[in-house]
């Protein structure tokens, strides 16, 4: 037995000692454009945190900024001497600086809300599976009716209420965004719920709190995971929508949408790069994105992987 183990190939000693982490390192790594992705967000949101030293100008010091610099094309040395290399906005902002805190504002925003998004509709899905009958009615019916609206025009309609501001972005977009999570774990924790270990946990008269939190929910994670990320990057979109139409963040905070909006009038003119930067910042950001969101779902449901 012992010199069977010792001559045992390598590759079959590894296997034997693959953990779950491994293995899906490993299935997530078999797409070279997830990696891409993941490393493209990891730079995105290494730049945001590090904006304030990082970043040529603070675009909200108004000390900072000369209207004189206005709309200089990229490449240009503005009077304080800085080379603005993407150029600067209307208001003598640099871009790439703008660029970099409008990647702050526009992360948090949208990480910000699917986490609150997440945390209200992963309770109501599992609360609606679990007990079922009128409370899985009526929490359901509320799901449908949220869905039915178009998800920007709710949004617009809840801040054209609230009025501007990064926490009002947020209550709007968590209102537009927690019934795709109570509908993915509701799904999920019905089929858990007629599984032997959850009738053990009943039978044994555990807490209702410590079978939902501590046997169902684990197992409602992997698809909460997938579609968490995905909704991260709609956010990021729809803050930016929102922004673009004047219904965002206040102007003294731009976030990307807000870049775009401020160049958008001067498009014609030849102004391009007032607007065209943070397109592009923008896009590389929810493509990044959604790579990564692909492969988690292609790896933790296997059935879906093309």
């Amino acid at each position: 037995m012992s010199s069977t183990t010792a001559g045992a190939p390598p590759a079959a000693a590894a296997a034997r000692v693959e953990t779950p982490f491994r293995r899906f390192v490993s299935e997530f790594a078999e797409s070279r454009l997830a990696l891409l992705g993941l490393v493209v967000f990891a730079i995105i949101a290494l730049v945001a945190i590090l904006a304030p030293w990082i970043a040529p100008q603070n675009p909200y010091d108004l000390a900072q900024l000369d209207i004189m610099d206005g709309r200089l094309e990229p490449g240009s040395v503005g009077g304080s001497g800085i080379t603005h290399w993407l150029g600067t906005d209307d208001q003598g902002r640099d871009m790439l600086s703008g660029i970099i805190y409008g990647l702050r504002i526009s992360l948090t925003v949208g990480a910000g809300s699917a986490i609150l998004a997440c945390l209200v509709g992963a309770s109501l899905g599992m609360l609606a599976a679990y007990a079922g009958g009128r409370t899985d009615s009526l929490i359901m019916r509320l799901v449908d009716l949220q869905l039915s609206f178009p998800a920007i025009l709710a949004a617009l309609m809840i801040l054209a209420f609230l009025g501007k501001g990064i926490l009002n972005v947020v209550i709007a977009l968590v209102v537009v965004e927690w019934a795709y999570y109570a509908r993915t774990v509701r799904g999920t924790a019905l089929v858990e719920r007629r599984r032997e270990y959850i009738e053990a946990a009943q039978c044994l008269a555990l807490p209702t709190h410590r079978i939902i939190f501590r046997h169902l929910l684990p197992n409602c994670l992997p698809p909460l995971i997938v579609v968490g990320t995905m909704q991260i990057a709609r956010a990021i979109a729809l803050e930016a929508t929102l922004s673009f139409l004047g219904l965002g963040v206040p102007i003294t905070e731009p976030s990307l949408g807000l870049l775009i909006a401020n160049g958008y009038e001067y498009m014609l003119s030849g102004k391009y790069w007032i607007s065209f930067y943070p397109g592009i910042a923008l896009l590389v950001t929810i493509v990044s994105i959604n790579l990564v969101g692909d492969q988690l779902r292609d790896v933790l449901n296997p059935r879906l992987k093309k």
